[in-house]
């Protein structure tokens, strides 16, 4: 007997418990998936053929590149002016943090299908856009439906409310900062622009990376909205297509597949940055 332990007891081998139901889900499921992967592959419905002939065709890739330069020309401006609302926000001065949060408020609340549609009317609104000196000569005039093509009220929609978004993003990855850090950096001298340079965001970049990376994905996701202005990205482009032939179920096949490898490859790119920004 050692440590109050018989040696009966002390050689009686370790049995793992036994989950009889675990592998009985299991199968089940892993049936569910073979039957379902089975009927998604024999159904002649499906026309694989016809999603192999089209998948990397001239105009889908137009319309692959056009959700692209979308999704990269919104998230800049999303994060640019997310940026600058959330400094604001943050700001002793009570003006400028009201009016952020009304910015954000408003367009946070109305959805992004309101404000697309919002902005490709907004000429019913004004007929022209005029540019000068406030209440003084007018330097130009500018018709509105000049101005605002498909492309910038998409930009316009998909950017502005983007930013909103943003804004509380990058504001919470600040405040999640000890304020103690930079009260500290103050006493040393240090001036506003290099304690955030410095101190404030690349601690504050943990908080912010994740959720900044699911936005980017719910941004490639948020492009094909603008099919209802007719802006050819990859869904209305593949609309336009079926609206041809008729192949429906094809084509808007197609486009998923290029929404998986899009998402794909920018959750793969996040893992890693993620990854990075928290080893620092």
């Amino acid at each position: 007997m050692a440590n109050g332990v018989t040696e009966p007891e002390a050689a009686q081998p370790v049995v793992p418990l036994r989950h009889p139901g675990t592998w009985v889900a299991t199968a089940i499921v892993l049936l569910i998936v073979a039957l379902a992967a089975y009927s998604v592959a024999t159904n002649p419905a499906f026309e694989w053929p016809v999603v192999a002939q089209y998948m990397f065709d001239a105009e889908i890739l137009t319309g692959l590149q056009r959700t692209l330069e979308l999704t990269v020309a919104a998230m800049a401006m999303g994060l640019l002016l997310g940026t600058v609302l959330a400094l604001m926000r943050l700001s002793q001065n009570r003006l400028l943090s009201t009016v952020s949060w009304a910015y954000i408020w408003f367009f946070r609340s109305v959805p992004v299908l309101v404000q697309l549609i919002f902005w490709y009317n907004f000429g019913a609104l004004y007929a022209s856009i005029s540019f000068g000196v406030p209440f003084g000569p007018t330097l130009f005039t500018v018709n509105t439906n000049t101005l605002i093509t498909p492309l910038f009220a998409a930009l316009a929609g998909l950017g502005l409310s983007q930013s909103a978004y943003t804004a509380e993003v990058i504001r919470a990855g600040i405040v999640s900062v000890p304020a103690g850090q930079t009260r500290a950096a103050l006493a040393l001298g240090m001036r506003h622009l290099m304690i955030y340079r410095r101190i404030i965001l690349p601690q504050a970049m943990r908080v912010i990376i994740p959720p900044v990376g699911n936005e980017v994905i719910s941004m490639v996701k948020n492009t094909s909205l603008v099919s209802v202005i007719a802006l050819a990205e990859l869904l209305y482009t593949t609309q336009l297509i079926y609206s041809r032939t008729y192949q429906t179920i094809p084509l808007l096949i197609v486009a998923s597949l290029w929404y998986l490898i899009i998402v794909s490859v920018l959750s793969l790119g996040q893992h890693f940055l993620e990854r990075k920004f928290r080893h620092r």
